[in-house]
């Protein structure tokens, strides 16, 4: 796995964190961000795979 696939992984894990303490404190702009920290995160993941799967290449 790489740095940016590992990056990904760690910012998806965050944003899931923070979605859900935004639903415990009932805060939609924290749940919001964290959704959209998952989508960041998830396109780190899906860069670095394409990296590596070039490199391979």
């Amino acid at each position: 796995m790489s740095r940016e696939e590992k990056k990904g992984k760690e910012t998806q894990i965050k944003g899931k964190i923070r979605e859900e303490v935004g639903k415990l404190t009932d805060d939609k702009s924290e749940q919001i961000k964290g959704k959209a920290e998952q989508v960041v995160g998830k396109i780190h993941e899906e860069v670095g795979k394409a990296k590596k799967k070039l490199a391979e290449e």
